[in-house]
């Protein structure tokens, strides 16, 4: 089966749209996303439309650290990034609210994993930065395939079966091999916020039967997605930054 895999929209409809529709060209059979549905961009309500339409249709979703800050106040969050969550909340019905509320913080299917941030502490929200950081999530859980997002860049880390640890930043488009004897956590790049200094949205497929990952990146309108930002009157920082991919 096809694999398409998101991370981290943030309410970018322009960047959204664009991963969907490049993801169905590759042959996309099934939907996963990774959380962050909103935040940051200014079209929440479609965007959390469009996933719970997808779920309803076999889609699997969890929740990110940006969807449970609709609900709660404990998240902290720098100045615009609160200030988009505010005025989200007043953007989003009660039915897309109870959508993101309800969500798991991960998922498993089959033998991989899936979670917004990473497997040992996944409602703590902890980044993964580093070696260190994978390894203390592959060792929480059992499955051969984790997938992350929370980054917004996109990078690959295996271990061995002595616990050694290798990683890697993942090249768009060159599929990789993700063999039996290692175990992986695909950290993957950001739909609607890279922060790589590549400003094309990211997403990434995977082949389920032949174990072949291949990370994408998709141009997409990025002064549609920046001019929204600012006509809602969200903080030009959240639009200037999608030009530079940071």
């Amino acid at each position: 089966m096809q694999l398409a895999l998101f991370a981290d929209i943030h309410a970018n409809r322009q960047a959204f749209a664009a991963c969907l529709e490049a993801a169905r060209a590759r042959g996309a059979e099934r939907f996963i996303f990774l959380g962050d549905y909103v935040g940051y961009g200014a079209d929440p309500e479609w965007t959390v439309e469009t996933v719970m339409s997808l779920a309803e249709q076999g889609a699997l979703a969890v929740r990110g650290n940006h969807d449970n800050a609709i609900h709660t106040s404990s998240e902290s969050m720098n100045a615009e990034a609160q200030a988009a969550i505010e005025w989200t909340r007043g953007r989003l019905s009660a039915g897309e609210r109870k959508f993101l509320a309800e969500l798991p913080v991960t998922l498993e299917e089959d033998d991989r994993l899936y979670v917004h941030s990473e497997a040992s502490q996944p409602a703590k929200w902890h980044y993964v930065r580093s070696n260190a950081d994978a390894g203390r999530s592959l060792i929480a859980t059992d499955a051969h395939i984790s997938f992350c997002g929370h980054i917004h860049r996109p990078a690959l880390y295996s271990m061995s079966v002595t616990g050694k640890m290798t990683h890697f930043t993942p090249v768009s488009g060159v599929a990789v091999q993700l063999l039996p004897g290692r175990r992986w956590l695909a950290v993957l790049g950001s739909v609607g916020q890279p922060r790589d200094g590549d400003p094309a949205a990211a997403f990434a497929m995977l082949d389920t039967t032949t174990r072949e990952l291949t990370y994408c990146r998709i141009p997409y309108d990025v002064d549609a997605a920046a001019r929204r930002i600012r006509e809602n009157g969200l903080p030009s920082l959240l639009a200037d930054r999608l030009f530079v991919g940071r």
